[in-house]
């Protein structure tokens, strides 16, 4: 797709072009927002300002039109999430609005442009933002550096051949002799400092930020000539200071090498591991037929039907009690109805933190999901959708998880092309806590950086990603939320076909060996995208409050791990649906 880069000039912003071309991406133009004239560096939350008076030259070099915006908001909204849950609108005056503006202007003088290239790498202040403008933009974040090792990341930068310098320092050990020396002299002192004070090697705590003089894609390399050392505060182990450039000229490269840019591994060493051992029961085992399930007859003569326990309530079988409507109509229908339910319990869609969708075929994916995405914002629920025998005309039908004290409420929203794990392919969140309760939405085995299944299908590896993609998710949604360990409740696996069972299970037991959360297996028509397996999961962090026995019963939060009891029948289920 063609994209415009988001520019600061520092190395992440430049390197994440180099993962934009390597998937085949075209870069048509740059976009940079920084301080009003006059001013060299604002205390934003969302933008890197240091060093604006050379973002001119980056541009230059990548041989690419740029396009640029004063800040003139505030960081009005400081919270994990940003703008409303039931609608997709910004937030006045707040200065993600100015990002909006400034994409909306490169918009209109690219229209074919789809993508933006973004450098985060552990920001989910910044992601949520420009995932925020892009949805309302229709255009796709590409942000191949999301979640990355930093280690790893900053050997690859070197290797790559990005010349990157420190043009500021803020953190614990650095100096305003550091100023100027690039990632190849700093490499060593990062890992020392991160070793020593656990300060991010890639500089995501604020530590220092950077200028690219050169990259694989420049055209011409730029050559600072005069600069001027800064000096905000001068302390011995935590210096404030940056380089204000004063002139600086672009100097024409040589024939250069093509660089080596390192695309991180499919699957994790645990989860080649599983793929490899489901491989090898398919290889030993007869060939595989698929299996027809048995198609029963039944009609819905039950209306939704709902229970509060605690805090909790849930909500089955929602479905339109209107024929001879269109689908939309009766998705619609379906919400009139779910909402009434929750306002018997004072609750709205606001509330709702984990949502499955059964549909009578999944030609209707598409035309579902855009009238389900109208009734969310930001942060939705987590969501699993497939395919079951509905009786007609039904060709919808919804449950629900709602919770009514969501003020507490933390998701995990992640729209952007990545490596790390597949962007959400519908209004739905990857993961949603509440009450220490996580619903980790529906995964199939989608390669993340295309959004595609394996080709040729590989009943292995596709599970393998599922079972991936919920490690990560889970495990990005703890980071950013109390690093708590996590437990799982409730394994729900979704299967299209019946002969698959025997393989999907042995993956499962190949991961969760010493497991005895209760598991399901279930068979239903198809699945999103013709995929061959789901995986849906309900976790707890492990985190409970319970009296301290040395402060007179005063609540404390410990971290303990669940105890299971096994009935006779076992925990494992196959149902056929």
């Amino acid at each position: 797709m063609k994209y415009v880069a988001l520019l600061s000039g520092g190395k992440d912003s430049c390197y994440n072009l180099l993962h934009c071309n390597q998937n085949g991406h075209q870069l048509v133009s740059a976009a940079s927002l920084g301080p009003e004239p006059g001013k060299e560096e604002l205390d934003s939350y969302m933008y890197q300002t240091v060093g604006q008076d050379a973002i001119e030259l980056v541009a230059r070099a990548l041989d690419v039109p740029l396009y640029r915006k004063t800040i003139s908001g505030q960081a009005i909204e400081q919270g994990s999430e940003y703008g409303a849950r039931n609608s997709g609108s910004g937030i006045t005056g707040d200065e993600t609005e100015d990002l909006y503006a400034l994409l909306s202007t490169v918009k209109f003088h690219h229209p074919d442009i789809e993508g933006v290239s973004v450098g985060a790498i552990l920001s989910n202040y910044q992601r949520v933002r420009v995932e925020h403008v892009c949805r309302r933009l229709s255009l796709s974040p590409l942000c191949y550096l999301w979640q990355r090792d930093q280690g790893e990341l900053m050997t690859e930068m070197i290797t790559a051949g990005m010349e990157s310098i420190l043009i500021k320092v803020a953190g614990i050990g650095l100096t305003a002799e550091h100023l100027g020396r690039t990632l190849a002299e700093m490499e060593h002192t990062f890992i020392k400092l991160n070793d020593l004070y656990g300060a991010h090697i890639c500089g995501e705590g604020g530590e220092y930020e950077t200028l690219t003089l050169d990259c694989p894609l420049f055209k011409q390399r730029i050559v600072l000539r005069d600069v001027e050392t800064v000096i905000h505060s001068d302390n011995a182990f935590a210096s404030v200071a940056f380089l204000r450039i004063k002139d600086a000229v672009l100097q024409d490269k040589s024939t250069s090498v093509p660089p080596v840019i390192r695309v991180p591994q499919l699957l994790d060493e645990t989860f080649t591991s599983v793929r490899h051992d489901i491989s090898l029961r398919e290889a030993n085992s007869k060939e595989r037929h698929i299996t027809s399930t048995p198609t029963p007859s039944f009609t819905l003569n039950y209306r939704a039907r709902s229970g509060k326990l605690g805090s909790w309530v849930s909500i089955a079988n929602i479905y339109s009690g209107i024929s001879d409507i269109s689908v939309e109509e009766e998705v619609k229908q379906c919400f009139t109805i779910l909402r009434d339910e929750l306002a018997q319990y004072s609750l709205d869609l606001i509330d709702c933190t984990n949502i499955n969708i059964f549909l009578s075929s999944m030609d209707l994916f598409s035309a579902v999901n855009t009238i389900y995405g109208t009734f969310f914002g930001t942060s939705p629920p987590a969501r699993a959708c497939v395919a079951v025998v509905l009786p007609a005309p039904r060709r919808v039908m919804l449950d629900c998880m709602a919770h009514s004290g969501s003020t507490d409420r933390r998701a995990l929203h992640v729209q952007s092309l990545s490596y790390w794990a597949p962007a959400n392919i519908g209004p739905y969140s990857q993961a949603v806590l509440v009450d220490e309760l996580i619903f980790v939405s529906g995964q199939i085995g989608l390669i993340p950086s295309s959004l595609s299944l394996p080709s040729p299908q590989s009943l292995a590896l596709e599970t393998a990603l599922a079972l991936q993609h919920v490690s990560r998710v889970a495990s990005a949604l703890s980071t950013s939320t109390g690093a708590w360990i996590g437990h799982t409740q409730l394994a729900l696996y979704w299967l299209a076909n019946i002969a698959d069972l025997p393989d999907v299970k042995r993956g499962h037991v190949a991961l969760e060996s010493t497991d005895t959360a209760p598991t399901l297996f279930l068979v239903v028509e198809s699945l999103p995208k013709n995929a061959l397996v789901e995986k849906q999961v309900l976790m707890h962090t492990g985190r409970v409050s319970v009296p301290d026995e040395d402060d007179d019963g005063e609540l404390v939060v410990q971290n303990r791990t669940p105890n299971f009891k096994q009935g006779i029948s076992g925990l494992s289920s196959v149902w056929l649906v």
